[in-house]
C-alpha cells in the first residue's frame, strides 16, 4: 500500500524560530548565496562590459539587468524560506502542468511572435519586455513534483510498471518539448535530478538501466546527428575544427591557461574581446580562470562544494521524506548545474550551454536558483533540535 504524504502541521518542537530559524543552515546557506552572487556580479561586469559597449549600451548594462533580478530573487528567497516546505506538495501538480503548458507553446507553430527563435532555438517566452525561460520552471516543478510523488510510491519500486515506470512517462512530457526547442542538455539535467530523486526514494538500479536501453535509440538520434555530433567529434578532437564547432572550447582553455596562479587581474581579460563567445554566460567560468587564475577557481569551487554539503546536511535532518527528498534535488540540481558549466570550460564534456548558479548572466536561471534555496532554507528550518532521526 502507497505510503500517504504527511502534510500534518509541524509538531511543537519543529516549530521554526523566528528569523532564518533553529540550527547555522540557514545563515550559512545564506552567507554563501550572497558571496556567491557577489562574486558572480562582479565577474560579470569584467565579461560583459565589452559586449555591452558593442551594441550600444552602458558598460554596466548586464550587470545592472543582474543586480536587478538578485534582488529580486533576494525576495523571492525569502518567500520561499517562510513557506512551510510541505506546501510545496499541495502545488505539484499545477506547477508541473503550467510549466508543461508553457513549454508546449513556445515550441508550437504560430506562436513565434511570443516565443521567437534566437540562435536557432526556441527558449524563451516573451511578454512584452519581460522574458522567462519556462524550462527553468521546470526544474523546478519536476523536482517538487517527483519528491511529492515518490513519497507515495516507496512501497511500489520493486515494481516497474508501479514504480520507476509512471515517472518517466510524465518526466516525457516535460522533456520532448525541452528537446524540440531544442535543447537537449536541459531536458538531460532534468532528467539526471529526477532519477536522483526517485534513487534516493528507493528505486531500482535495474529499472534505471532497462529503461535506460529502451531509450538509446532515442538518445543515439539527438547525440549523433546535426549539430550535436559536430560538437562531439570536436570534443573528441579538437584540432579537427579548431574556427568551427572546437571554437569555444579551445578559447575557453586558451582563457584558463593564460590565467595561471593568480590570474592576469580583474578587467584584463582579453577573450572577452570578441575571442570567447557567451563569456558572460556559457562561458563565465573560463573568465573566472583568465582574470582570477587557479585561486579564483579554486576559490569558486569550494563556495560550490560547501553549498552542496550544507544542502545535503538540509536533507539528512529533514523531518520527513518529502523534506528529505525535496532538498536532495535542489541540491543536486545545483551542483549539477555547475559541475557540468565548469566541465565544459576545462573541455571534459561537449558544450551544454548550462548556466553557472548565481554566477552566469541570465535571470530566468537566477531566480530559479534563488527560489531553490528559499526552499532549503525552509526545509532546515522545520528541522528539529539535536541530533535528527534521518540523519
Amino acid at each position: 500500500m502507497a505510503r500517504p504524504l504527511d502534510l500534518a502541521p509541524a509538531t511543537a518542537r519543529n516549530l521554526p524560530h523566528s528569523g532564518l530559524g533553529r540550527g547555522w543552515e540557514p545563515a550559512v546557506l545564506l552567507g554563501l548565496t550572497l558571496l556567491l552572487l557577489s562574486f558572480g556580479l562582479v565577474t560579470l561586469y569584467s565579461a560583459s562590459s565589452v559586449l555591452a559597449l558593442r551594441q550600444g549600451s552602458p558598460d554596466t548594462f548586464y550587470v545592472l539587468r543582474q543586480a536587478t533580478g538578485a534582488g529580486v530573487g533576494l525576495i523571492l528567497l525569502f518567500v520561499c524560506a517562510a513557506v512551510p516546505y510541505r506546501a510545496w506538495a499541495h502545488l505539484a501538480w499545477p506547477l508541473l502542468g503550467l510549466s508543461i503548458a508553457a513549454l508546449v507553446f513556445i515550441v508550437l507553430p504560430g506562436t513565434e511572435s511570443m516565443a521567437p527563435e534566437v540562435k536557432g532555438a526556441r527558449r524563451w517566452l516573451r511578454v512584452g519586455r519581460v522574458a522567462v525561460q519556462p524550462s527553468d520552471l521546470a526544474k523546478m516543478a519536476v523536482v517538487i513534483w517527483t519528491a511529492a510523488i515518490a513519497v507515495r510510491k516507496t512501497d511500489h519500486f520493486s515494481r516497474l510498471g508501479q514504480g520507476l515506470g509512471p515517472f518517466f512517462m510524465i518526466w516525457a512530457l516535460v522533456l520532448v518539448p525541452v528537446v524540440l526547442e531544442p535543447d537537449l542538455s536541459t531536458a538531460l539535467l532534468i532528467a539526471m535530478v529526477g532519477m536522483l530523486i526517485v534513487f534516493a526514494a528507493g528505486a531500482r538500479v535495474g529499472h534505471f538501466i532497462f529503461l535506460g536501453l529502451l531509450l538509446t535509440p532515442f538518445l543515439h538520434h539527438q547525440l549523433l546527428v546535426g549539430f550535436r555530433a559536430q560538437r562531439i567529434m570536436a570534443f573528441l578532437n579538437p584540432a579537427a575544427d579548431p574556427e568551427g564547432a572546437g571554437f569555444q572550447v579551445r578559447q575557453s582553455l586558451v582563457a584558463l591557461g593564460s590565467g595561471g596562479m593568480t590570474g592576469v587581474g580583474f578587467g584584463e581579460g582579453r577573450q572577452k574581446f570578441g575571442f570567447l563567445p557567451e563569456a558572460h554566460n556559457d562561458f563565465i567560468f573560463a573568465m573566472v580562470g583568465e582574470e582570477w587564475g587557479l585561486m579564483g577557481v579554486a576559490f569558486l569551487l569550494s563556495v560550490y562544494m560547501l553549498v552542496v554539503l550544507v544542502g545535503f546536511r538540509i536533507a539528512g535532518r529533514a523531518p520527513d521524506l518529502f523534506g528529505e527528498l525535496l532538498a536532495i534535488g535542489f541540491t543536486s540540481l545545483i551542483a549539477l548545474q555547475a559541475v557540468l558549466h565548469m566541465a565544459v570550460g576545462l573541455g571534459l564534456v561537449p558544450p551544454t550551454g548550462l548556466a553557472l548558479p548565481l554566477v552566469s548572466y541570465g535571470r530566468s536561471n537566477l531566480l530559479m536558483t534563488m527560489a531553490s534555496l528559499g526552499i532549503l532554507v525552509s526545509i532546515a528550518r522545520a528541522a528539529p533540535g539535536g541530533k535528527s532521526a534521518r540523519a
